[in-house]
């Protein structure tokens, strides 16, 4: 198992809101899933700049994370999630 650390800067709440409706299904064609996402932190050390939105995301292995991200099918809901503001995506592993 590997996970992914999301980072969301949202200015387009719609856009947010059209990629949720597919992006579980995007995740599931590469194994991974969202393990947790909120909008409500506590910083627990340093003076990080909180996003709107974060989320832990989880694959089985390196491969189908980088798969999922760099799926040509997936290239327009990668793309809505991007129009929805700043986006940031830390493999971690």
């Amino acid at each position: 198992m590997i996970y992914a650390y999301a980072s969301l800067t949202v200015t387009n709440p719609t856009a947010l809101a059209e990629y949720r409706e597919k992006a579980g299904h995007a995740l599931a064609k590469h194994g991974g899933k969202v393990e947790a996402a909120s909008g409500e932190f506590t910083v627990l050390d340093g003076a990080p700049d909180a996003p709107n939105v974060a989320a832990l995301l989880s694959f089985p292995d390196k491969p189908a994370a980088l798969a999922w991200a760099n799926d040509p099918d997936l290239k327009d809901i990668h793309a809505l999630r991007q129009s929805a503001g700043a986006s940031d995506i830390l493999l971690l592993g």
